[in-house]
């Protein structure tokens, strides 16, 4: 990957910035992308720190022509993007019958809209110049259903069909596009589901009576795992693999 362009949005999350560091560390270019300026600042001292190659645009993937003018950025900055990271996500937690029009739209703009417009915009680029690489970081709740997670579960399994239909549209340009499904990972944003201290064990043991298996692996994702999973679909090892969905969740779903 060294001297390649990578372009990660949802970069200054957990999963997002672990990513960030790892394509860093393998020598590529990084466009580290997110609309939190205050949060991508603080992952920009940390890659200052370390050393990394990493240009940090603030940009908000849900709006099209913030988009356009992102990859017209980084290409015109850094070069033509060989790699695309969909990390970009948002959490509303709710019961179906409960959930706002806002909850829902919000989580589609960003979870599966963002996906579309990021996507169409590096694919077209990467079309015409015969190859490039696409992961979509979606989830495992995408094909397995989890209460209150109504909005995230439908907006994820919309990305992962936006991201395979693309894979075979562009397939014959040289294009691959693949899904990293992780499941529980240790992040702010799970943490946030946990109602007290015991929210960690109960994800790692299973809540029975939501009808939710335990993780058989024991333990919780690190952003790390899931990030070794992205930098595996992006690279030459996976040079013949295509919408492709990789789950990352220590057996949760049960391989589902």
């Amino acid at each position: 990957m060294r001297n390649r362009v990578a372009l990660v949005t949802g970069a200054a999350g957990g999963i997002g910035r672990a990513v960030v560091r790892e394509l860093g560390a393998r020598g590529a270019r990084v466009a580290a992308v997110d609309r939190d300026e205050g949060r991508l600042s603080g992952a920009g001292a940390e890659s200052a720190a370390s050393g990394e190659g990493v240009a940090f645009f603030p940009a908000d993937v849900s709006s099209s022509t913030e988009v356009r003018g992102l990859v017209e950025e980084v290409e015109s900055r850094l070069g033509p993007i060989d790699f695309l990271v969909n990390a970009a996500g948002v959490l509303r937690m709710g019961e179906v019958r409960r959930l706002t029009d806002e909850d829902w739209s919000t989580t589609f703009a960003v979870n599966a809209a963002g996906v579309f417009l990021v996507s169409r915009a590096v694919s077209d680029r990467m079309v015409s110049r015969g190859g490039g690489a696409i992961v979509t970081v979606s989830s495992n709740a995408s094909t397995t259903p989890r209460a209150d997670m109504g909005a995230y579960a439908a907006s994820k399994a919309a990305a992962t069909m936006i991201t395979k239909t693309l894979g075979l549209e562009v397939a014959e340009h040289g294009v691959r596009c693949n899904v990293v499904a992780p499941g529980s990972t240790d992040t702010p944003m799970l943490s946030s589901m946990w109602e007290d201290s015991g929210g960690r064990d109960a994800t790692i043991a299973g809540v029975p009576e939501r009808y939710r298996v335990g993780i058989p692996l024991g333990k919780l994702a690190t952003p790390e795992d899931v990030a070794d999973a992205v930098a595996f679909l992006l690279g030459d090892e996976a040079a013949h693999i295509t919408m492709h969905s990789l789950t990352v969740d220590g057996g949760a779903a049960l391989g589902s």
